[in-house]
């Protein structure tokens, strides 16, 4: 369903960010927007280098628009931690635009604070994307892009897409033995794993990382990290690594995992909507599917990640902010804008309507990840990563399965503790 004009919709979000309750009529936006003058009349909004760039022109015609001067400013490294300071310290910005798995750690810190979305501007985009950015049954985002893992394949090496994990490794083995390839997959591990590109097979083997709460929302106290799924999961995973099939391989990286598909050494990559514009540029003829689980098993669940803006709890007008998110930000204009900056599948479903019918890759990675599962945005989520993927790494390299997992699943539960 398409979303009413920002014009429609302007007063009631204005009216919800200055009331904090539900209803009004189009007589409060002159009111509202007087407000926001008032307040300073002057958003700062913080993106990275790509977004800010993207950003700019559509920004400066709000402030114009609105008789305010907007600032769009470029942060290029650590962009949530220098954001979570400077609001400590009373110097962040009014927006800031990042993952939404960074929603947890920055409403635990204070902040950001909720963003007031009519129910039908909602219903404008994709509800996962609206799931994701949902933190303690509130809304903390306005969603603008989506991305997650797929299989994409050299179609002239793998004309036919795999339907199991088994499939894809004695498709890969053969064209091993037939030396039009060097690795049977493309999937990076490195020497300290890598929990969000395992996922689909661990997911696919019956493990999980959190149960969820009778709301919906993942449960840190339901850890799944060490119990019996988990080490069922890992022993099939082990099978497809180093000791056995080996399909899986701690030299295969985040640095080189692309380039050794675009290199065509292996005919199967899992990777995102960013791996894309390397393959294109190296001539590969490819199509996209989804992981593809084990036989028998469950259907690989991929995490589907959600970038969105977010309104700072701190930010000097408040209510500028807002209605920038929820009208300026939940316009397709933008949306398409910051696609052509970084293609990945707009939330928006307006905006994704524009753009797939020149993409068609964008339909596919959708399609892939259409059974995923929202990456947890709770702060307990920090301490998965990092035992997580080395106990991974090492069970990929020969380590026994049930006592790898065991020891990653108390040190986790020790840490959120």
């Amino acid at each position: 369903m398409r979303i009413r004009t920002a014009g429609v919709v302007a007063a009631v979000a204005l009216a919800l960010a200055a009331s904090g309750c539900g209803g009004s009529d189009n007589n409060d936006e002159p009111a509202a927007k007087e407000s926001a003058k008032a307040s300073g009349g002057k958003l700062v909004i913080w993106a990275d280098d790509k977004r800010a760039a993207a950003l700019k022109p559509y920004a400066e015609k709000f402030g114009t628009e609105n008789g305010v001067t907007v600032e769009v400013q470029a942060v290029s490294k650590d962009l949530q931690t220098n954001f979570v300071t400077a609001s400590q310290q009373g110097s962040g910005p009014d927006v800031v635009v990042g993952a939404h798995d960074w929603i947890g750690n920055m409403v635990q810190n204070g902040a950001i604070e909720p963003v007031q979305l009519a129910a039908e501007q909602k219903s404008g985009f994709n509800e996962t994307a609206v799931k994701a950015v949902t933190f303690n049954g509130q809304l903390y985002g306005v969603p603008y892009a989506m991305e997650n893992l797929a299989l994409i394949r050299n179609t002239e090496l793998a004309p036919e897409a795999p339907k199991t994990i088994e499939d894809l490794v004695a498709a890969g083995k053969k064209l091993k033995a037939e030396k039009k390839a060097s690795e049977i997959l493309c999937l990076q591990s490195g020497q300290n794993g890598d929990a969000y590109h395992i996922y689909p097979l661990y997911t696919s083997a019956g493990g999980y990382l959190f149960g969820t709460a009778a709301n919906g929302d993942y449960d840190p106290k339901d850890l799944g990290v060490g119990k019996p799924e988990s080490i069922a999961a890992f022993q099939k995973i082990a099978k497809l690594g180093e000791k056995g099939d080996g399909a899986l391989k701690r030299s295969i990286t985040g640095e080189n995992s692309i380039a050794t598909f675009t290199g065509k050494k292996c005919a199967f990559l899992v990777s995102g909507p960013w791996a894309i514009t390397d393959a294109k540029k190296a001539g590969i003829k490819y199509d996209i599917s989804p992981v593809p689980g084990f036989a028998g098993g469950k259907e690989a669940q991929p995490f589907v990640g959600v970038q969105a803006f977010y309104v700072a709890a701190k930010g000097k007008n408040k209510a500028l902010a807002q209605e920038f998110v929820a009208n300026r930000v939940s316009t397709p204009e933008l949306a398409v804008a910051l696609y052509n900056a970084e293609p990945r599948p707009p939330a928006l479903t307006a905006a994704l309507d524009q753009v797939k019918g020149s993409d068609p890759d964008l339909a596919k990675f959708q399609e892939a990840g259409k059974n995923g599962q929202v990456l947890p945005a709770i702060p307990a989520m920090a301490a998965i990563w990092d035992p997580f993927g080395k106990a991974e790494a090492a069970i990929i390299g020969g380590a026994d399965p049930a006592k790898t997992i065991t020891a990653a699943g108390k040190t986790i539960a020790g840490q959120i503790k």
